[in-house]
């Protein structure tokens, strides 16, 4: 699971997948599965930094539950 702040999404994404991105070149080919866009620059990072927490990862994996099994990237009781 990649987390991530940008205003561009569809250039960051085409980064990752072309291995631009050391922190995920090793982890391709990757899939968008949940997107959020926020008005204010602060209030997006102030997400991005939630969702980095263990709360904030376990928050996600519940909401994204069944798109995550589906995918076979984690199993979720």
């Amino acid at each position: 699971m990649y987390i991530g702040f940008t205003t561009d999404i569809q250039r960051r994404f085409g980064e990752h997948e072309a291995g631009k991105s050391k922190s995920t070149k090793g982890r391709r080919p990757f899939v968008l599965i949940f997107c959020e866009y926020y008005l204010f620059k602060s209030d997006a990072e102030k997400r991005e930094f939630y969702f980095k927490t263990t709360a904030g990862k376990r928050a996600l994996k519940i909401m994204l539950k069944h798109a995550l099994e589906t995918l076979g990237h984690v199993s979720i009781k």
